[in-house]
Parts: C-alpha cells; sequence; structure tokens
C-alpha cells in the first residue's frame, strides 16, 4: 500500500488571497474620486438624454389634449348657435366659455383652460358680421392671436398653432 506521511492539520482560516497576508496591501473600503467622477458623468449624459425626451412628450400631451377640448369647445359652440332664436354664436371676449357653462340647458360644465399656458382659457375670435368662428389654443410656442374674416379665412395662424373653426383651415389647425 501507498503510506504518505501525515503532514499535519492544515489551517483553517489560511489567507487566500496575497492581499489579505501581512505585509501585503490592505483591501480597500468604498471608491476612489475618479470612479465617483465617472459614475457621476455617466448619470449627467443619461439625463440629459433623457430630459428632452421627457419635455417632448409633455409637449405632445398638451397638443393633444388642447386638440381635444377644441373639439369639444367646437361642439358646445354649434349647440349654442342651434339652441338660439335667432342663430348666434358666443360673443367673443375675455370670458366667452362662461356663456357656455351657464347657458340652459348646460352645454360644458366648467371653463376649460389652456394646457400650453395653465391659467387662461382658449382664445375665441369671431367675424365681423358673425357667421364664422375661430377657438385656439396659443400651443407650444405660448403665444398668438388669431382672427377670422368674413369669408371665414383664418389669420395670424402659425405651424405652432392649434385651433379648430367653422370657417376655411390655415395651417396648425384640426
Amino acid at each position: 500500500p501507498d503510506v504518505r506521511p501525515c503532514q499535519g492539520p492544515k489551517e483553517i482560516n489560511a489567507p487566500t488571497h496575497s492581499r489579505d497576508r501581512k505585509g501585503g496591501s490592505a483591501m480597500r473600503k468604498g471608491f476612489t474620486l475618479i470612479e465617483l467622477l465617472i459614475v457621476i458623468m455617466v448619470i449627467a449624459i443619461l439625463i440629459g438624454i433623457a430630459l428632452p425626451r421627457f419635455r417632448g412628450m409633455q409637449d405632445e400631451a398638451s397638443t393633444t389634449k388642447a386638440a381635444a377640448e377644441l373639439r369639444t369647445l367646437q361642439t358646445a359652440v354649434e349647440s349654442w348657435y342651434i339652441h338660439r332664436n335667432p342663430h348666434v354664436y358666443p360673443t367673443a371676449g375675455a370670458t366667452w366659455e362662461t356663456a357656455l357653462t351657464t347657458a340652459t340647458p348646460q352645454i360644458i360644465g366648467a371653463v376649460l383652460i389652456d394646457p400650453f399656458n395653465g391659467t387662461t382659457q382658449y382664445g375665441y375670435a369671431l367675424s365681423g358680421d358673425g357667421r364664422y368662428y375661430v377657438i385656439w389654443s396659443v400651443g407650444p410656442n405660448g403665444s398668438g392671436t388669431l382672427t377670422i374674416s368674413n369669408t371665414g379665412v383664418v389669420g395670424g395662424a402659425d405651424a405652432n398653432d392649434i385651433y379648430v373653426s367653422n370657417g376655411t383651415s390655415g395651417t396648425g389647425g384640426f
């Protein structure tokens, strides 16, 4: 039989890495300044990429909301017209939507606020002869005033304006 000499008990807690032994470098605890700076830079780059996309999604959501509310207001204005004798559209002015909320029967439950400025109602203008109207949101650029002629042509609109009208459409309308 093959007999080997006894080498004695093995040390159970023997170090397994050279860095763990006395005289070697101690285990690191924490991160270096360079590592932290790299992590911060990567996070900043990711935020820089995500933030414009998020802003674009907010503008898209506001555009969709404005378009839906403008269609609702257009239906409300047409309902106002149908229920009046003689047939007339609501008078233009700073509180034109109030007429729709106080009408009998009630046409809309509350004044709708333009999502792009958040403090005022949608714009509304009548043609000089009262036959045509335009209802608009200021859109993503946050400004704009539209007009409508006696032939139903919408004026003052740019590509950022969102509007509805019973006249002819230009750019930006729905």
